[in-house]
């Protein structure tokens, strides 16, 4: 049933999102393209202009500095990796039943996630060595050369570009990061300054790094407080800007709407989509995924595509062309059982609009 998307109608929505016991706190943005439709509010122990950890939906910033440097003829998507690192470094890193492949890997292949590359991160589900640790209070950072190395003693799931696979990878993204700094010859928290942040006026979006700053809301996993400030402060690529729904918001029109590059260039990051069951079944293109939405939730009417990126932490930011809608907030729950939550509460709101 339809209902008008006005103030009472997200302010219900928005509080049932606390119904998860898992969830204690939420903030949640919803626009349009044209504003005429502009809503945020906070419920639980987070209030609206907060700033949190976006956690992976730093990896759709990252697929907007890699769509520039790519119209800057700065990197190409085929050029292959291995041009851009020490050979020490990224030799071995993909070597299946004995046949080296490390040297066919592409910047495409990191950045669809059929590299075939291990997450030193989430290796073994539902928990990995990494992700474990840090629940247990064991803070560590987790640079690159320590990232890599941890991948080297995995098995690759497939190999590169292999038809119809992809694995979700956080080791790709700490690679597209070097990249990145590699081509600009600076610390990615500066280029994400100088080509997303500056230019969009983002006043409370930034890479984190200070160890001590405590601005950021607590991060969740289950019902225990996870302190990462070293880990956080070491995975910038992959996970480590914080921000606010308003600003993600922001970003997130600029991104779909052609403020970086044409509009065109989705056609490019949509041509192969891979189904991927971690943390929820969604799929992923070109550095940007998509939601899995089954008729049944709308049977009379397709959701249509919702586009954009799910962070670990319970960050989302989505954009449901149908609608000319986007979404973007947090439900602050690093265990993965909030996500759910999350996404149905969007499909609701695209249902009525």
């Amino acid at each position: 049933m339809k209902r008008p998307l006005n103030d009472s109608f997200f302010k219900e929505i928005t509080q049932n999102m606390l119904k998860n016991k898992n969830i204690f706190g939420a903030v949640l943005c919803v626009e349009n393209g044209d504003s005429s439709i502009s809503w945020l509010g906070g419920v639980g122990n987070i209030k609206a202009e907060d700033r949190y950890f976006i956690a992976s939906v730093t990896k759709l910033y990252i697929t907007a500095i890699m769509l520039m440097l790519k119209k800057e003829n700065r990197l190409a998507f085929s050029d292959k990796i291995y041009t851009y690192f020490p050979e020490e470094l990224i030799d071995n890193i993909h070597i299946l039943n004995g046949v080296d492949y490390s040297k066919e890997i592409t910047i495409a292949h990191l950045l669809s996630n059929t590299s075939g590359i291990p997450d030193y991160f989430y290796y073994d589900k539902p928990k990995g060595e990494a992700a474990n640790s840090l629940i247990q209070g064991n803070d560590q950072p987790w640079p690159l050369e320590k990232a890599i190395q941890r991948a080297k003693k995995l098995k690759p799931r497939f190999k590169p570009g292999q038809k119809g696979k992809v694995h979700y990878s956080d080791t790709n993204y700490q690679l597209l990061g070097a990249i990145i700094e590699k081509v600009t010859g600076k610390w990615i928290g500066d280029v994400f300054k100088e080509y997303l942040f500056q230019p969009l006026h983002l006043k409370d979006t930034y890479a984190y790094h200070d160890i001590n700053d405590r601005t950021p809301v607590p991060i969740y996993y289950k019902s225990q407080v996870v302190h990462a400030p070293k880990y956080m402060a070491s995975i910038t690529a992959e996970g480590g800007i914080v921000s606010t729904a308003k600003e993600t918001m922001i970003f997130l029109k600029a991104f779909f709407n052609g403020f970086f590059f044409p509009k065109e260039i989705f056609d490019e990051l949509k041509k192969n989509w891979n189904m991927i069951y971690f943390p929820g079944q969604f799929y992923f293109g070109l550095g940007i995924e998509k939601l899995w939405t089954p008729r049944l939730f709308s049977p009379f009417k397709p959701i249509g595509e919702v586009l954009g990126f799910w962070g670990q932490t319970g960050a989302f930011a989505f954009y449901n062309p149908e609608t000319d809608l986007n979404f973007t907030g947090t439900i602050n729950q690093a265990s993965g059982f909030g996500h759910s939550t999350a996404y149905h509460t969007i499909i609701k709101i695209i249902k009525s609009a």
